[in-house]
């Protein structure tokens, strides 16, 4: 069964390819990398179905194909189908993934890639704070915008479990970057943070509000009025 996972993910996605769609997706993301036109939540299916039908026998032999798939793409869909594979639950709370995870960001380097992990990075640091907040700090200064942008978008779905010295720090190490997608990340976490505290939000922009881009600044406040 080596691998024969990826083999049927693959097959299965070339099936699915729509040429026409293909144009319009590698022209929306600005992509190198072709795309075949499946839609994301079509790859989804294709992977969990892939999965059910052929189980990991351990998060070993996940990763292991997580990795190979990813290298190997050739379509941005295999990308997307490598980190759909992330998602299953037998690896939510295994910190042996986190190398993989900032793999598919340094070496990913483009949004679509990044937020697609956020999620399994905000699950990690619910289980094991004590190693991934000095991690995230370190990243919220990292050279690599793309680490600096997982750093402060991280925290996106946690809601009340929110870490806020942590987002704090994030936001802060990144206030005066002037690239678009760390701007848009501060502004877009702060959004959705609002939704669970908005007190702190509208605390941390007063505070900030000299320093916070035009773009993060109405990001931030699109729902604080």
């Amino acid at each position: 069964m080596e691998h024969r996972r990826i083999a049927i993910i693959r097959e299965r996605l070339q099936a699915g390819a729509d040429p026409d769609r293909a144009k319009a997706a590698q022209a929306y993301m600005k992509s190198s990398m072709p795309s075949l036109g499946v839609k994301v939540p079509v790859v989804r299916h294709i992977v969990l179905a892939t999965a059910k039908e052929l189980p990991f026998g351990s998060p070993a032999e996940l990763r292991d194909d997580v990795r190979l798939l990813w290298l190997e793409a050739t379509w941005r869909e295999e990308r997307y189908a490598a980190i759909d594979l992330t998602s299953l639950k037998s690896v939510a709370k295994d910190l042996e993934m986190l190398p993989l995870y900032e793999e598919i960001i340094r070496t990913g380097a483009w949004w679509d890639f990044v937020d697609g992990v956020s999620d399994r990075i905000c699950a990690l640091l619910q289980h094991h704070r004590s190693t991934l907040t000095p991690l995230l700090r370190t990243w919220a200064s990292d050279p690599d915008f793309w680490i600096r942008r997982a750093a402060i978008t991280s925290q996106l779905k946690a809601k009340t479990a929110t870490a806020q010295e942590l987002l704090a720090t994030a936001l802060d190490a990144n206030l005066a970057d002037k690239e678009f997608f760390i701007r848009k990340a501060i502004g877009w976490t702060l959004r959705e943070y609002a939704k669970t505290d908005p007190q702190w939000v509208r605390s941390y922009v007063e505070t900030r509000r000299a320093r916070l881009s035009p773009l993060s600044l109405r990001e931030a406040m699109k729902h604080l009025g």
